[in-house]
């Protein structure tokens, strides 16, 4: 399979590298290269959605930061927060080939179970939904499209 494939996002300049037959490149949130893998080729690419289409921060985003669930280390793929630093977005990224079904959304729930966070999104690249939650009538609502950071949606 391709590590590079197209997805159903806005493809970005990447500076991508190749060394021995592995492709590497940099992450501007972690200020560092990483290696290319299809989970992490749909995470660069939604962190560029983020900020170069909704507008969210590069300084509010966080890439894989970790969670403690039922005892058990956990990373979130990407949390947002709004300007006072309280989150407000959770990401959970899959490579384009891992269906979002049940039970990626059961994932992603269950990061949010400690996060806490109104929009709740589960993506592979090609397909994208997100969900805002509302914590005091215990329900979800699934939104046509990723609100822009200015909607307010954190701020709420």
């Amino acid at each position: 399979m391709n590590v590079l494939q197209p997805l159903n996002l806005p493809p970005y300049p990447f500076k991508i590298t190749e060394r021995d037959g592995s492709y590497f490149m940099f992450d501007e949130i972690r200020k560092k290269e990483i290696l290319v893998t299809p989970e992490e080729w749909v995470r660069q690419h939604f962190i560029r959605f983020l900020i170069g289409h909704k507008g969210y921060p590069k300084s509010l985003i966080k890439v894989e930061g970790g969670l403690k669930l039922h005892g058990m280390q956990r990373r979130s793929d990407i949390l947002l927060h709004n300007n006072n630093g309280q989150k407000i977005g959770l990401v959970e990224c899959k490579a384009p080939g891992v269906p979002i079904d049940q039970k990626v959304f059961e994932q992603a729930a269950n990061y949010n179970m400690v996060h806490k966070v109104q929009l709740l999104v589960v993506t592979n690249g090609l397909t994208t939904y997100q969900a805002q939650i509302n914590f005091e009538e215990k329900n979800y609502k699934f939104l046509e499209e990723l609100p822009a950071y200015n909607s307010g949606l954190g701020n709420r």
